[in-house]
C-alpha cells in the first residue's frame, strides 16, 4: 500500500510538472504571438515616409508651375512627395496664402523651394510655420522685413515690359529668351515666352514681412550668367541669409536650363534636414 502511494505521488508530481511546463510554453507562445501581431499591425513604411521631406516648389513671375517640369521627376524618383504651386500673381499676399495652403495640404515635414520672386513668397509663407524645416532659394530674392521687389528692380530697358489694360506685366516675347533664358533651347524659350503668366504691377510695391530665413536652415543657388538678378545681388542674398551656397553657370531660369544640378541641390538640402543637421 505504501509503495502504491509512493508511486502515485511520483506520478502526480510528474503530471504537475508537465502541466506547469505546458502552461509556461503556452504563455510564452501567446506573448510572442502578441508581439508579432503588434509589429505586423504597425503602419508599414512609416520610418521611410517620415524620413522624406515633402517638397513645395514656388515659381517666379512670368512663368507657372510647369517651369519645374524637368526638376519634379528627379525629386519624385528620389522618393519625395512634390507639389509645384500655381501662383495667381495678383498680389504678394494672395501668393503667400496659396503657398501656405500647399504646405497644409502636403503636411510636415516640408522643404520650401523658391525661384526668383518665389523667394519673396517663401520668405513670408514659412514664417512661424512649424511644418517647414528649411528654405531653398534659386536665383531668388531673399528680402528683409519691409523691403519690396521695387527695392531691387531698376527701371527695365525700353520695350522689355508690356503692361496690359488691367495693370498686368508681360515680358516682351522677343526679349524673353535673351534676357531670361539664353542657355535654354531657343524653341523651348519661345514656348515659355508665349505661355508666360503675367503678374500684377501692384506686386512691385508690396512689402515683405518678418523673414523665415532668420528661423530656418537655408540654401542658395547663384546663377552666374543671370541677366535678371545680378549675380552680385544673389551673392549678397546668400550671405545675408547665411545660406549653404552653390554657383551654376546658368541664366536666370536655372530650373529649366540646369535641372539636374538644381534637383541635386534640392535633394542635398532635403537629405541634410532628414539627418537633422541645422544651420
Amino acid at each position: 500500500m505504501l509503495e502504491y502511494l509512493r508511486k502515485a505521488k511520483v506520478v502526480g508530481l510528474l503530471i504537475l510538472t508537465i502541466s506547469l511546463i505546458t502552461t509556461l510554453a503556452l504563455t510564452a507562445h501567446s506573448s510572442l504571438a502578441s508581439a508579432q501581431n503588434k509589429t505586423s499591425m504597425q503602419p508599414q513604411g512609416t520610418t521611410a515616409n517620415t524620413a522624406k521631406m515633402n517638397i513645395v516648389l514656388v515659381h517666379g513671375t512670368a512663368v507657372d508651375g510647369s517651369s519645374w517640369s524637368k526638376v519634379i521627376p528627379i525629386l519624385q524618383n528620389a522618393g519625395h512627395k512634390v507639389i509645384a504651386v500655381q501662383l495667381a500673381l495678383h498680389s504678394l499676399a494672395d501668393d503667400i496664402a496659396t503657398v501656405k495652403r500647399a504646405i497644409d495640404l502636403v503636411g510636415a515635414p516640408v522643404l520650401l523651394v523658391g525661384h526668383s520672386y518665389g523667394g519673396f513668397v517663401i520668405t513670408n509663407a514659412a514664417y512661424n510655420n512649424p511644418a517647414v524645416k528649411g528654405l531653398v532659394y534659386l536665383a531668388a530674392f531673399a528680402p528683409k522685413e519691409g523691403q519690396s521687389l521695387g527695392n531691387f528692380l531698376g527701371t527695365p530697358a525700353k520695350g522689355f515690359a508690356i503692361v496690359d489694360s488691367g495693370g498686368f506685366i508681360y515680358i516682351n516675347q522677343t526679349i524673353f529668351g535673351p534676357a531670361l533664358a539664353q542657355d535654354v533651347d531657343p524653341a523651348q524659350a519661345k514656348i515659355v515666352a508665349a505661355a508666360q503668366k503675367p503678374y500684377s504691377k501692384s506686386i512691385l510695391a508690396e512689402k515683405s514681412g518678418p523673414p523665415a530665413w532668420k528661423q530656418l536652415p537655408t540654401w542658395y543657388q547663384i546663377s552666374e550668367n543671370d541677366h535678371a538678378i545680378p549675380p552680385t545681388a544673389e551673392r549678397m542674398f546668400a550671405k545675408q541669409i547665411n545660406a549653404t551656397t552653390i554657383s551654376l553657370a546658368s541664366s536666370h531660369v536655372s530650373p529649366l536650363s540646369h535641372p539636374n544640378e538644381v534637383a541635386q541641390f534640392i535633394l542635398g538640402a532635403a537629405n541634410n534636414l532628414t539627418r537633422g543637421a541645422g544651420k
